[in-house]
């Protein structure tokens, strides 16, 4: 017999909403993610502007709702004027972050034009590298001041009429790394971000601020960053950002797929963290976390910045992805949705051949990675509030973070609808698990689909795009207020029910 496990699906037990902006991705000026990626004029598939409208389709697919950009590393080093203004007019710069060139073809309002396009919320990074609070201010006021000053009537020369209205911002990038340009100690940050934070506010008192945490959970000053940014910036910023990649390293595959236990600590003691200052500065505000950068990333792989060669938007780590890999992106979208009570702001880094879900060839076609599918069926059907869903299942040993549950699940319900989706992981290589869910009464099963194969190394490519695509799974069999279905080894699934009708 497999293992087995239970849970329950009680709409009562919320954990809080669905927001939005848990589906967010990332565009950074870094390889081809930019050029060749979601832009490339001369393509067969390029619009009047450029853009690539089949990866403009797979972005509306994929179910993306706000985009991070201009970086990244890119942003520490980043004039943002140079992206502005008639393209021919525009300087050639050295981008430091990853020792490229960026001839800036592409900038803040070619940007603006392709989320338009998209569909998506802008989330705009501003440069507190080797930059400061006077910059900051220069930037949002071209982007969002209606008119009648300097810089809103540059960008009304600039064929912009209306204001960008951005509303979401963040105050640099990853400054506690010693890779960044700019690179900062807490205090130093803290009192700058804290500085900038005060004037935006005074711009637009309605902007929402995301000040820079850890760079990753592995920096030896994780925790006491957060505590002394927060310290200089509680009452004026409303998110504290997160970082985290995961590569199976030494092929540890337990491990690997135990990721999500890692972002759930990860998350819990920042959000502790965040807590903890506010009630020592006798706060009743609450501080969301962003966790605006998070994906796989074989790391291991990547020879580092200083391997590098001065050249235009090269071929940069451009994983690509397998089953495994899609396996783990799903378990941490689980995660985020099980912590949607403190994470607001959610994006997976990058949108377009950078680690990425989507990849693209230069004037040929694009593609889904394997990575593309949990998140465009949980962005899509993940919807109204999460359930607190608590599997009794087995555990499974890993070397990197000891004993973790078989099964990593969340719920959510949309009471509009009268429907609730099912996310699961199987993580265990070896076995299937039969799990019986527990459910509110006159509940039909929908659909069942999962992402699993006999070869966990399968992966997509130009050649073959649909390799590895959702299949229908075991299927949930309800009999009153149970399901049982089976979830296959190594699986990610995802479970649609829904009212039954009368006559059922």
């Amino acid at each position: 017999m497999p293992p087995s496990a239970r849970l329950t699906l009680d709409p009562a037990f919320r954990i809080g909403p669905v927001d939005p902006r848990l589906f967010g991705s990332f565009v950074e000026h870094m390889g081809r993610c930019v050029h060749t990626g979601v832009f490339e004029p001369g393509h067969p598939l390029a619009d009047a502007d450029g853009f690539r409208t089949d990866v403009l389709e797979l972005t509306r697919e994929l179910g993306v709702t706000v985009v991070r950009y201009p970086g990244g590393n890119f942003v520490s080093n980043y004039r943002w004027e140079d992206g502005v203004g008639p393209v021919h007019e525009r300087p050639a710069r050295l981008d430091l972050a990853w020792r490229s060139l960026e001839g800036n073809r592409f900038g803040l309002n070619e940007f603006m034009a392709w989320a338009a396009k998209a569909g998506v919320e802008s989330m705009m990074a501003l440069n507190l590298g080797t930059r400061g609070v006077a910059e900051a201010l220069e930037l949002v006021e071209y982007a969002n001041h209606p008119g009648g000053t300097a810089l809103s009537e540059l960008r009304r020369s600039h064929g912009v009429d209306k204001p960008h209205d951005v509303r979401l911002w963040c105050l640099g990038n990853e400054l506690d790394g010693p890779w960044q340009m700019g690179h900062k100690t807490a205090a130093e940050y803290g009192r700058l971000a804290a500085e900038t934070a005060r004037a935006l506010k005074r711009f637009d008192p309605g902007l929402s601020l995301v000040a820079c945490g850890s760079s990753n959970s592995g920096m030896p000053t994780f925790g006491s960053w957060e505590a002394e940014v927060l310290e200089a910036t509680y009452e004026m910023v409303d998110y504290i950002s997160l970082h985290a990649y995961y590569d199976p390293t030494d092929g540890d595959t337990d491990s690997f797929l135990a990721s999500g236990a890692d972002m759930d600590h990860m998350i819990r003691s920042i959000a502790a963290t965040a807590d903890h200052v506010g009630a020592k500065l006798r706060s009743k505000k609450k501080i969301m976390l962003s966790f605006d950068e998070w994906n796989v990333w074989y790391q291991s792989r990547f020879g580092g910045e200083s391997s590098l060669g001065w050249t235009e938007h090269p071929r940069l780590i451009e994983d690509t992805y397998d089953v495994t890999d899609a396996v783990v992106v799903g378990s941490l979208l689980i995660t985020l949705l099980r912590n949607a009570d403190r994470v607001g702001v959610a994006c997976q880094a990058q949108l377009a051949n950078v680690i990425a879900p989507i990849r693209t060839e230069p004037g040929g076609p694009a593609w889904r990675q394997t990575i593309f599918h949990p998140f465009a069926l949980t962005a899509r059907h993940a919807r109204g509030q999460v359930l607190r869903v608590e599997p009794e299942c087995a555990l499974i040993p890993t070397a990197r973070y000891g004993d973790v549950p078989a099964i990593w699940a969340t719920a959510t319900h949309d009471e509009a609808t009268g429907e609730t989706t099912l996310l699961a992981v199987n993580r265990d290589r070896n076995a299937p698990c039969d799990l019986e869910v527990a459910l509110p009464g006159g509940m039909r099963a929908v659909e069942h689909l999962e992402l699993a194969d006999d070869d966990p190394s399968a992966a997509n490519s130009a050649e073959a795009p649909g390799r590895v695509v959702p299949r229908p799974g075991s299927g949930a069999r309800v009999e009153g207020r149970r399901a049982s279905l089976r979830l296959s080894p190594s699986s990610w699934n995802i479970v649609r029910f829904a009212l039954a009708s009368p006559q059922e």
